[in-house]
């Protein structure tokens, strides 16, 4: 059975294409790698890339209708969808990339799915790759699906005008879907094939490792006057295959479902459901790595929230998910060992 996993040369999409791979279901990666690696879809886990645009029309009309040389035998039966650009900050300075390439083209992509199902009475679903910062600034700790939304920048304004659009079209047209919101994704594949390789890295924990690997590493902390435990923000983090069952999990609910006329989408937060502030997560790399980190504290970023931590509890209850690595230094662990595995590429 073909899924079609857009943005799977990406982070978290290479590790569900993996996951879905080992499942025995055959993933097909579409992705403008932009960001995305496309050794590690063709030659680490040697599954079949188109390169594209999600919201080119005329490619996904030729892969969903198996006028494709990759689906002709085995037609597309569902669509993981990560394609995005991600970062925070770059968003509220240029939205009108943001707002093109994760809305506009997630638009397109949807309505090609609903004329394929229209015209070969299939029942294609999308698994949503959301975010926890469709919330804003939360009204309670842990955050849960029924928790008010009011992003706070325009990444997280394009990723809640998208669920609104799987929620209009399954309440119209039957669209059957689902989308997860994520906390902060981290780690690593365990076996170390596969790991976090952003260009430029933002995130925390990569960028803690590489300041330990550097003879003379350091690293800025945004603020260190919250009001939390030692004063820095807090976070909910989630291992990378931990987010790609969840995937495999949803997909295979999806699946099963029959057609409806109306439908609703399925709505899961997925975290640990525990935070660990920054000064958390340097302690755990010192511990692993057996050195200390040179800290500087600068001034609170923008936009920055001091808690941020999820309820999961109904994903767990409906879908049977559990994380398998909820234990921070684990994470750190794998997190680590794929950067040493890989050190002379980022020519520390």
């Amino acid at each position: 059975m073909s899924i079609l996993v857009t943005g799977g040369a990406g982070y978290i999409g290479s590790h569900t294409a993996k996951a879905l791979k080992k499942d025995n279901l055959k993933p097909i990666v579409l992705d403008n790698l932009v960001y995305g690696h496309r050794h590690i879809v063709e030659d680490v886990l040697k599954i079949p890339l188109v390169f594209g645009q999600i919201g080119d029309k005329k490619l996904l009309e030729k892969l969903l209708s198996s006028n494709h040389e990759l689906t002709k035998d085995d037609p597309i039966k569902g669509i993981i969808h990560f394609a995005a650009y991600t970062y925070v900050g770059e968003s509220c300075l240029d939205p009108i990339k943001y707002y093109k390439n994760n809305f506009i083209e997630s638009f397109n992509l949807f309505e090609t799915v609903l004329n394929q199902n229209k015209i070969s009475g299939s029942n294609i679903p999308i698994v949503f790759s959301s975010t926890c910062a469709t919330y804003g600034y939360p009204n309670a700790i842990p955050i849960e699906e029924i928790s008010e939304q009011n992003p706070i920048n325009p990444y997280g304004k394009s990723k809640l005008f998208i669920e609104q659009v799987l929620k209009d079209f399954a309440n119209a047209y039957g669209l059957s879907s689902m989308i997860f919101r994520y906390f902060n994704a981290a780690g690593a594949d365990p076996n170390g094939t596969l790991g976090e390789d952003h260009d430029p890295e933002t995130h925390l924990i990569p960028l803690v490792i590489k300041g330990l690997l550097e003879e003379d590493g350091s690293i800025n902390i945004f603020g260190n006057d919250y009001s939390t435990k030692d004063g820095t923000c807090i976070r909910d983090y989630i291992h990378v295959c931990d987010l790609a069952d969840a995937h495999v999990l949803g997909l295979k609910k999806l699946l099963k479902l029959k057609k409806q006329k109306k439908a609703y989408p399925y709505i899961y937060n997925l975290g640990n459901g525990k935070g660990y502030s920054i000064m958390d997560v340097i302690k755990a790399a010192e511990n692993i790595v057996g050195k200390q980190l040179n800290t500087k504290f600068t001034k609170r970023r923008e936009g920055d929230l001091p808690i941020l931590v999820a309820s999961a509890e109904k994903a767990k209850n409906e879908l049977g998910w559990f994380p398998r690595y909820p234990d921070l230094e684990e994470i750190v662990q794998h997190a680590y060992n794929w950067h040493v595995k890989n050190e002379k590429k980022f020519n520390l």
